[in-house]
This record gives C-alpha cells, sequence and structure tokens, in this order.
C-alpha cells in the first residue's frame, strides 16, 4: 500500500466514522455504482458487490445504484433490487454525467463514508477493505485504487495502457499530482472531505475524478493509495478520443483557475488547519526558469555543434554537444527550477535525466537523417532544422522532468 499525504490535517479533524454513524444511526459506507443503459451487468455486479460486503465488511453498508438517465431496462432491474435487498438504493438521474450522478448522491448521502466503483467490477472487490479502512480510522480523507502502483496486476491492452499512462504523466507535469491513477473506477472519500471539496468541483464526466483529487491534494488533504488487481472490460464503451479532449480542457480550466485564484484551494486548506501547506511550485514560475536554463543551454549546444561539426561531423557534434549541455542542464534544473539541494538523489536524476536525453536525442538526430534524406545541401540548413527540433526536444524535456525526474512528491 502507498500513501500521498498533506501532513497538516490531525486526527481529531477526522473521528472515527463508526462511532459518528452509530450515533447517529447511519449506515458506515456508502457503495455508489454509476450506471448508464447497463441491463446486462447490471444484476450481477450487484449481487457480487452485495454477497462481498455482507460476507467481509464488519459494519452497516448501503449500496446506491445512480441511474445515469437509462434508456434501456437499467431502471427495471434496479427496482427490483431493492426490493429484494434492504441493502441497495436507486437513485434517477435525468441528466447523463457520472461525474453529475456522484456528485448528487455524494452530497446527499449521510453515510460518513463514501465510495463509488465502476458497474463492470473490473477491480477485484478483495480491495474494497484495504481502500476503505483508513477513512472509516480517520487516518486519510480520501482513497484511491490504482492500476499504476507497486503491487497491482493489470489485465489490459497495450492501447488502454499507453494512454492511462500519458494522461498521468501530464497531470504530473502540469498539475504536479502526486497521485498515481487519476482515472481508476475505485475510490472512496470521507463525507466531511466531500462537503467541503464538492461545491467546488465543476465537471459532470469523467474529469469529475481527476478534479476532485487535485484540489483535495492541494487543499492539504490525506490521498492513501491501495493497489489493485484490475482486469479490463472488453464491452466497455467509453469514448478515448472524446474523454481525452475534456480531460485536456478539464486541466487547462484547473491552470487557469489556480492562476488566477477562482480555485479557492488557500480556503479549503484553512477550513481543514491554520497551518496547511503551501500549494505546489507554479507551473509558470518553473517554466520561466526552465526557460532560463534552456536558453543558456541551447546557446552552449550551438556552439559545441559548430566547433566539432569540423571533426565530428553532424551526427558526432550532435551527440557529444547534446550529451555535455544534458548533463549541464539536468543539475542546472535540479538547483535553480525545481528547488532540489543537496546529493540525495543526484545520481538517479541525472541517470533519469540520460533517459530524458535519449527521447531528445532521437528528436535531434531524427530531424538530421530526414535532412540528409532529402537534400543534399547540408551545412547552411542543418543549423535551421536543428534550432526548432531542439525547442520540441527542451519542452519535451519539461514536461518530463516536472512530471517524473523531479516530480515534487513521489508516493511513499
Amino acid at each position: 500500500m502507498t500513501t500521498t499525504t498533506g501532513p497538516r490535517n490531525t486526527f481529531e479533524s477526522r473521528p472515527n466514522a463508526v462511532a459518528y454513524a452509530a450515533a447517529r444511526g447511519v449506515p458506515v459506507l456508502d457503495v455508489v455504482v454509476p450506471v448508464y443503459n447497463e441491463q446486462a451487468a447490471l444484476a450481477d455486479s450487484i449481487l457480487r458487490l452485495h454477497r462481498h460486503l455482507s460476507a467481509t465488511f464488519p459494519y452497516w453498508f448501503r449500496i446506491t445504484i445512480a441511474d445515469n438517465a437509462s434508456t434501456d431496462r437499467t431502471p427495471v432491474i434496479a427496482a427490483a433490487l431493492t426490493e429484494r435487498f434492504a441493502e441497495v438504493r436507486w437513485v434517477r438521474m435525468e441528466q447523463k454525467g457520472r461525474g453529475r450522478a456522484l456528485h448528487a448522491v455524494w452530497s446527499a448521502s449521510d453515510a460518513p463514508v463514501l465510495a463509488y466503483m465502476d458497474v463492470d467490477l473490473s477491480t477485484d472487490l478483495a480491495a474494497l477493505a484495504p481502500l476503505v479502512a483508513p477513512l472509516i480510522s480517520g487516518h486519510s480523507d480520501l482513497a484511491i485504487g490504482t492500476r499504476l502502483g507497486r503491487g497491482s496486476r493489470v489485465v489490459r491492452g497495450p492501447k488502454r495502457e499507453i494512454i492511462s499512462r500519458c494522461y498521468n504523466l501530464i497531470l504530473k507535469s502540469t498539475l504536479a499530482a502526486g497521485f498515481s491513477d487519476a482515472q481508476c473506477g475505485f475510490k472512496a472519500i470521507r463525507s466531511d472531505a466531500a462537503r467541503r471539496l464538492l461545491p467546488h468541483v465543476v465537471d459532470t464526466g469523467w474529469f469529475f475524478d481527476t478534479e476532485l483529487l487535485v484540489l483535495a491534494e492541494r487543499s492539504g488533504m490525506r490521498i492513501y493509495e491501495v493497489p489493485v488487481d484490475w482486469v479490463d472490460d472488453p464491452d466497455s464503451r467509453v469514448d478515448i478520443l472524446a474523454t481525452a479532449t475534456a480531460d485536456l480542457l478539464g486541466i487547462a480550466r484547473l491552470l487557469k483557475g489556480f492562476a488566477t485564484g477562482a480555485i479557492p484551494v488557500n480556503t479549503i486548506a484553512e477550513q481543514l488547519a491554520p497551518a496547511a501547506p503551501a500549494a505546489p511550485s507554479s507551473l509558470l514560475r518553473q517554466a520561466v526558469r526552465f526557460a532560463a536554463v534552456g536558453v543558456a543551454s541551447t546557446l552552449a549546444y550551438l556552439l559545441l555543434f559548430v566547433a566539432l561539426h569540423g571533426w565530428l561531423g553532424a551526427q558526432g557534434a550532435n551527440l557529444v554537444a547534446l550529451s555535455t549541455t544534458t548533463i549541464a542542464n539536468t543539475a542546472a534544473n535540479r538547483r535553480f527550477t525545481f528547488g532540489i539541494r543537496g546529493r540525495a538523489g543526484a545520481v538517479r536524476h541525472q541517470f533519469e535525466g540520460l533517459v530524458v536525453f535519449g527521447i531528445g536525442l532521437a528528436v535531434t538526430s531524427g530531424s538530421l537523417l530526414l535532412l540528409h534524406s532529402v537534400t543534399d545541401q547540408r551545412h547552411g540548413i542543418e543549423l535551421v532544422v536543428l534550432v526548432p527540433a531542439n525547442l520540441v526536444a527542451t519542452a519535451v524535456r519539461f514536461v518530463l522532468l516536472r512530471g517524473w525526474v523531479f516530480r515534487s512528491r513521489r508516493p511513499r
């Protein structure tokens, strides 16, 4: 199990959920299952979930089916399940949107611990108890299942694997996210944390998870991560392109909101504790410092390339110049851009920096190979081609350095 913490919250501010529920006569846990036209999977999944909770969860629980305006037999099946099981209820939404459903049900629930999972039950239910345990005890504010953590076992195609990892890398590089898996449909939150966060969560679709987690992290809340066993649903109807586009627009909206102060993370943090941690380093400030280091590195690279071209040729000069400036660039960014001092982790940072260098080398060397394949007039054009290629490599380098090499908060 891994934990990402915002350590300013005190345990006194998060009472034990069992005692809270007992004093009020409410369920300890409310598990929400959002559905849209799931007549084929709904009954079997709710039966499995109810059977699992009845056998393994020692407290009063509730399962809420959140129907997102289904047009098939989903409402009929949901109504039948509520008649069969006292612990199952059905809430009907007249508009689609997973985020909208979670927002509505979580806001109205009386349980101190709220969770949700996808109806296909792709995540092994054995992870449910570890997911909610730190929230019940008061140790953490949110808990997420992660398919990208150590100890996770995932069965899915390479396309979804690549998309998932790229998305989380984008989150780390743009929003300095410390959590490892934003989109796994297996999460839980304490109701007191939900009451503070949900009024500020705008998205009603798939970006809801990411927005909730980013706001929680920047407000100083504790996020607990649980490695999960996860098997891809081959019948998934998620539109990957539309979802990815919406996610990128959501990231841009959050960046704008944090930059302008429209998203009140400091206010939320003050409600939690008077000494809440400061928000991660500004993306703009880091980008400016990285650009300054990059300009100096680019000038040094060009000088070395010109000096070595006649002796080593274009490819050799590019290799030596790029590798030399990369080492210096990594060291400068480590201290100046990302504020890391001391020797701890320096070797690892340089090693990971060399991996990023390999990507930059592929960009610049590839541009040279492409140039040489289309023209014999090389010397005058090589610099013209290498300058934009090196700028592209620099942009890629910033994303990887911020989101991977010098990530501000690695899960512990």
